[in-house]
């Protein structure tokens, strides 16, 4: 019973523009250490196969080192590996897999499909269709060519394949290149791997996205997983299991504070980041300015624990409660200010809101510093 392990959408390369450079850094090399993962667990589940259903490469310019740096990541497996190119690496008369060849850095047992024309791994008894990309963007069906594809009696049919499917990814999707929804029952396939779709998807128990092997992006689509798949013979509905591949967890935390219990809350989700969570904060609602130190206090230590954390107060309003007000004693001229910062924090331009909200607790904290030290204070 041949079994393969199905993934796609490496994006070995990818730049994560949105972070700093050392979490960016370090989120770009996190992919490498996926492919080392999934080699390992080809061998672990003694799989006959990995099958990579396009985007090894997020671009075409990655550098030599890159190039050289993946190859060795299947080190790990000595079994064969299958590959097509996707949208992001297509096979163009110049692309980086031209210039892999030219480096001589592909090994032995990895085959790239560059063209459609059946793979036929004969000890297994399985037949191969690829749907290489070789433009980027296509809005023809490469897949079509699998019904009319003749292969041995008896052989397994796979296909292997990068694109949307239709009717069913129309939005959200990487790619135009269109797959028709009932490309496996009309090509009598026994599976077809897909990539393309950086989440695990069934589209029907004949037709799989794998998703990326690392979550890189925040969208709730079951990233981070490869799948197992198991085929008893022709006909037979394979048998898919997603195993998790990847190390860190990128999620979203949107937050509304209104009473301090919110707030209470909000501080114990961030108290419990640690290193492999990815993070974006969004905060609305209103707090004081207790609350408000509360909450950049707790921002700045899940910062120092989390992969990383970006955060964005815009929609916070700082309001100083009466207790907030008297322990600023602020009187005459800084009172009127205080009141006049409260107002502003309610302008229609979000830019001068933002000042004004920035404007109170920057003043807060300078009234805090130089109010006196009460007695016995630090005694």
């Amino acid at each position: 019973m041949p079994r393969f392990l199905h993934t796609a959408d490496w994006q070995i390369g990818k730049l994560f523009g949105q972070f700093d450079a050392v979490e960016a850094a370090l989120l770009a090399d996190e992919r490498f250490n996926a492919v080392e993962r999934l080699a390992r667990l080809a061998t672990e589940h003694a799989v006959d196969a990995v099958l990579v259903a396009g985007d090894v490469f997020d671009v075409q310019t990655v550098s030599d080192r890159t190039v050289h740096r993946l190859f060795h990541a299947l080190g790990g497996f000595a079994g064969r590996w299958v590959m097509i190119p996707g949208n992001h690496d297509a096979a163009l008369a110049e692309s980086v897999w031209t210039r892999a060849a030219r480096l001589d850095a592909m090994p032995a047992n990895l085959t790239v499909c560059l063209s459609p024309t059946p793979l036929l791994l004969d000890d297994l008894q399985v037949a191969v269709l690829p749907a290489p990309l070789t433009q980027r963007n296509t809005y023809n069906d490469l897949t079509e060519w699998f019904a009319a594809a003749d292969t041995p009696a008896g052989y397994l049919r796979v296909g292997l394949a990068h694109g949307s499917v239709q009717g069913v990814l129309a939005e959200d999707i990487d790619s135009p290149n269109p797959i028709a929804a009932d490309r496996a029952a009309s090509a009598r396939l026994d599976y077809l791997a897909l990539g393309d779709w950086h989440g695990t998807r069934e589209i029907d128990p004949r037709t799989w996205y794998a998703g990326t092997p690392e979550t890189d992006r925040f969208r709730a689509n079951a990233s981070g997983q490869a799948l197992l798949v198991d085929i008893a013979s022709p006909g037979v509905l394979p048998v898919v299991t997603p195993i998790t591949t990847g190390r860190y967890r990128w999620h979203t935390i949107a937050a509304e504070l209104q009473v301090p219990s919110d707030l209470d809350m909000l501080l114990a989700g961030l108290a419990d980041l640690g290193a492999t969570d990815v993070v974006q904060l969004a905060v609305r609602g209103r707090t004081d300015l207790a609350g408000h130190r509360r909450l950049t206090e707790a921002i700045g230590q899940a910062q120092g624990r989390a992969r990383s954390l970006t955060v964005d107060l815009a929609e916070l309003r700082v309001d100083p409660s009466a207790a907030d007000l008297e322990a600023l004693a602020a009187e005459g001229y800084l009172a009127d200010v205080v009141s006049a910062l409260r107002a502003a924090q309610a302008e229609q331009d979000p830019a001068r809101a933002q000042a004004a909200r920035d404007a109170l607790v920057i003043l807060a904290g300078l009234l805090a510093a130089r109010r006196p030290v009460g007695k016995g204070a630090g005694q």
